[in-house]
């Protein structure tokens, strides 16, 4: 069984389900129903385009199952709406699951953290968490004002995101810390998004106003500095580069499922 937490469109799915190979049982959990709606459409089309086959059994919602099958995998997929930052009273992970989820980490408090890790410990589980941010930004070229924006973004991202307050760019630590606590082996890798503005310039252009908007809603005293850098960082996208640090992290019971070395 693996359950994705926040699955959005699926694509941990459309990422690990070739790679895990083998008969596998998703569970797709989301609280948007416009996301879950969508999925099966975005699966078949994703299927479509890979030369896999696709396939739906059942009613509806819920109960209504879906079917990938590729070389040297298969999978059946089911969806769940649930509203994780109201508890996890409602997940039943089962035995000895893999539990993932992909962007999420920094927008959940230490507390929903724990609660998370404490039931993967009971149920004997492994987990994957990829895409969380660890707070490590860098322009090329630099401006001087890199600095505050960044740090008044920093802040922002420690808001309550639903879940208590974020841990924002502490996440991979507070979820190292806690893992080492529950009594699982831990890896970790780097992956870090790079985004050069010459071959991204939308993706880097919404960065830029994301980081601006953040940082004046966290300090509106600042409005006339973080704009200019706005201005600045805009008409510079042509040659500018930025990297935002991320981190994957893999966990698995100490006396549990095998992984690679260190």
């Amino acid at each position: 069984m693996v359950i994705d937490l926040a699955c959005g469109l699926g694509a941990n799915l459309r990422a690990l389900a070739p790679v895990l190979g083998g008969a596998q049982h998703w569970r797709l959990v989301d609280h948007d129903p416009a996301l879950l709606a969508a999925l099966p459409q975005v699966l078949a089309e994703w299927a479509r385009r890979s030369g896999y086959r696709f396939l739906r059994s059942g009613g509806g919602g819920d109960e209504q199952a879906l079917h990938l099958t590729g070389p040297g995998f298969r999978a059946r997929v089911v969806c769940q709406r649930a509203d994780l930052a109201q508890g996890l009273a409602g997940l039943d992970v089962g035995e000895r699951p893999l539990i993932t989820a992909s962007a999420l980490l920094d927008l959940v408090s230490a507390a929903w953290l724990q609660a998370l890790l404490h039931q993967a410990r009971a149920a004997h589980a492994a987990v994957l968490f990829s895409l969380s941010v660890d707070g490590r930004t860098a322009w090329d070229p630099a401006d001087p004002d890199d600095a505050l924006v960044h740090g008044l973004f920093s802040q922002h991202q420690r808001r309550d995101k639903g879940f208590g307050p974020a841990l924002g760019p502490a996440a991979p630590a507070a979820a190292l810390q806690q893992l080492a606590s529950t009594g699982h082996d831990t890896w970790q890798a780097c992956s870090d998004w790079v985004i050069d503005g010459a071959s991204a310039p939308r993706m880097q252009q919404a960065l830029i106003d994301g980081m601006a908007d953040a940082a004046l809603e966290q300090h509106p005293a600042a409005h006339d500095t973080v704009q200019s850098w706005r201005l600045r960082r805009t008409a510079a996208i042509d040659g500018g580069r930025l990297r935002v640090g991320h981190v994957d992290l893999l966990a698995t019971p100490a006396q549990g499922l095998g992984a690679p070395g260190r």
